[in-house]
């Protein structure tokens, strides 16, 4: 045995052995059967030994210590006891879906642990929020909102792809080169026309539309009789396109209406008067939408949505491909330090509304501070920090657009829903909602006064 492992014998005494190791050498083919089999056993017996070693070190020391590491480490538990929820971590970092607001305001989905606690980590889903707001609605059709808010959901989220590699893909630019144009006289970038196509098929197919107006189509479009429902939809499908090669923020902009019962449209291209009529049907004043929301592409893709009860935030999770409730229940602050317009057009603008501007920037208005201006130059981007910061976002009439320049169907009427959900206002000038107004036309435009209550209230006293 010693032998096999070069370990020889190197002095003998009366009274002791002592040895010395070196490099082992192959047993000379001389060397008889016996010791072939010692060499053969000895190694067999290490083997065994050394498994059996690594098997007492996993299942004492590293098993062990994994298994701490792991407890430490672990996400969050949110523990229900009735309606109290409490988060035990060590993770001294948020996550997305799990703060206390965001529990509270939804009904937690029971989970069964391993040791049989009732517990819930607080993601709520857009789908999972949608669902339960259902569920608690008294109002018939909520059900076919939950399916048509889904597909507007998918559609955002193939656009914020194609935001996000226009670059890489080629899908800057303009369309067919340049020269192609919207009923608004305005150049179409290839991802207006994308965006188009891409909202229009998630809307089809969600089966719950009848007809759908677009900023890039002259006309409303008919959904074919075999997918049509009894909802209207109006949509910009990429507001602030014209920044979309300087990768500056851009966004969806949608509302919802209820068709009238009584149309059905055939997929005929000669419409019937009737048929004519229920085209129509998009020229709603804002006080008949069902649904508005507005979703951004920027450093993170959110959707703020609602449905007439309040107003929503989501965020979209990339890692799992889903929105996740992050701003629950906005509320527009009363009042903000932020004006956003295009002053471009200052020597354009009615001499009251100038003066009103100089006031802000002297800190001669009615706070008596200063405002900061902001302005992006898209429309989702402005109005999404006038909503979590407060202030007032406007684009008024001037000398060249008298009407100013946002369409009322889909990017005025829509927005201004949003903020008076979140507790804001939105005018088109002195005693002029933006919600009452009714549109003669599909692409009509009207100025616009939005943000905090208070500051919505001080240009308008400033403009009477």
């Amino acid at each position: 045995y010693k032998q096999s492992f070069g370990i020889l014998p190197a002095t003998r005494t009366s009274t002791q052995t002592r040895y010395h190791v070196k490099m082992y050498t192959p047993v000379p083919a001389s060397s008889s059967n016996a010791r072939r089999r010692i060499t053969t056993y000895s190694v067999i017996m290490n083997v065994v030994l050394g498994l059996t070693m690594a098997a007492v070190l996993f299942r004492g020391g590293v098993l062990s210590s994994t298994m701490t590491a792991a407890r430490t480490f672990a996400a969050p538990s949110v523990h229900t006891r009735g309606m109290h929820m409490s988060v035990k971590s060590s993770n001294p970092f948020s996550q997305a879906g799990r703060r206390a607001a965001v529990r509270s305001s939804v009904a937690p989905s029971p989970v069964q642990d391993s040791a049989g606690t009732i517990v819930d980590d607080g993601t709520v889903t857009l789908t999972r929020f949608m669902i339960e707001e259902a569920m608690k609605s008294k109002t018939p059709g909520q059900e076919d909102m939950v399916r048509l808010i889904s597909s507007i959901s998918v559609a955002c989220k193939r656009i914020a792809s194609m935001v996000q590699t226009a670059g890489i893909s080629g899908s800057t630019g303009l369309a067919e080169g340049g020269g192609s144009v919207n009923v608004q006289g305005e150049e179409q970038k290839k991802l207006d026309v994308i965006s188009n196509d891409v909202l229009k098929s998630a809307l089809r197919s969600s089966g719950k539309l009848g007809v759908i107006a677009s900023e890039e189509e002259d006309n409303p479009v008919v959904v074919d009789e075999l997918y049509s429902g009894e909802y209207v939809a109006t949509f910009d499908p990429l507001d602030g396109s014209s920044n979309i090669d300087a990768a500056i923020s851009t966004g969806t902009i949608f509302g919802v209406f209820k068709a009238p019962e009584e149309c059905l449209i055939g997929d005929s291209d000669n419409l019937s008067i009737a048929e004519q009529q229920c085209l129509e049907a998009t020229l709603q004043p804002g006080t008949n939408l069902v649904a508005a929301g507005y979703c951004m592409y920027s450093s993170s893709t959110i959707l703020v949505l609602t449905t007439g009860d309040g107003l929503n935030g989501f965020t979209l999770d990339p890692s799992i491909g889903e929105f996740i409730l992050t701003h629950p229940n906005i509320q527009i602050p009363s009042r903000g330090k932020i004006y956003s317009m295009n002053e471009a057009n200052y020597f354009d603008w009615d001499p009251k509304l100038q003066t009103y501007v100089d006031n802000l920037k002297k800190g001669e208005g009615q706070t008596g501070e200063k405002y900061s201006s902001r302005y992006i130059g898209s429309m989702v981007g402005d109005v999404h920090r006038t909503l979590l910061y407060g202030g007032i976002f406007a684009y008024p009439g001037d000398k060249k657009n008298v009407n100013g320049k946002l369409r009322l169907l889909y990017e005025a009427a829509p927005m201004s829903l949003i903020f008076e959900q979140a507790g804001g206002k939105s005018i088109t000038g002195p005693g002029g909602r933006v919600l009452d107004l009714v549109p003669d036309k599909v692409h009509q435009r009207c100025p616009v006064f939005i943000g905090s209550p208070d500051d919505v209230d001080e240009v308008e006293k400033a403009l009477a």
